[in-house]
């Protein structure tokens, strides 16, 4: 008898410990996002958190300009490509990578760093693989949420009132 109430609560524990850990990431200020598509056969899997305006500035103030950003919040953003890519005409290896930027009011970077860890704090630029310059858009409404997308031939991240794409393609 004693076995089994050891269990039971054992069991309750457990159950509680997962319930309350799924309820904080739900309350998260800047929760987990997945973006997925295909572009010209290449499976694309982007893993970021999505912080929010919440009535601040963000390009140029939150995000600085001219600074290396992890693109979005929390843990580096990670995207992962399944087949070898071309993006923005030049040579991507398929593989697991972090995603950062460099903004700018009239061009971004875009890297793609070995590295995939907390922040951007530990960035090391020797573990850069790939750089490629976007010049950025306008959103067509204002975006309170960080969002990803792959669709059209390209991943672009849009955020307030900023849009920046990057074309990848079989290579």
């Amino acid at each position: 008898m004693k076995h089994t109430i050891l269990t039971l609560m054992a069991i309750l524990c457990v159950t509680l410990g997962a319930v309350a850990q799924d309820d904080k990431s739900k309350k998260m200020p800047s929760p987990p996002a997945k973006a997925e598509g295909t572009i010209d056969g290449i499976k694309v899997t982007i893993d970021y958190h999505q912080p929010s305006a919440k009535g601040r500035k963000i390009m140029g103030d939150l995000v600085p300009f001219a600074e290396v950003w992890r693109t979005g919040a929390n843990a580096t953003t990670a995207i992962e490509l399944s087949a070898n890519a071309t993006v923005e005409g030049q040579k991507l290896a398929k593989g697991k990578y972090g995603l950062y930027t460099i903004p700018g009011e009239k061009e971004w970077v875009i890297i793609f760093n070995k590295d995939i860890k907390w922040g951007a704090y530990d960035y090391n630029q020797k573990n850069d693989v790939l750089r490629v310059n976007v010049k950025p858009g306008k959103t067509a409404a204002f975006v309170e949420t960080f969002t990803i997308k792959v669709d059209k031939g390209q991943v672009t991240l849009e955020w307030e009132n900023t849009s920046v794409s990057f074309k990848t393609i079989k290579g």
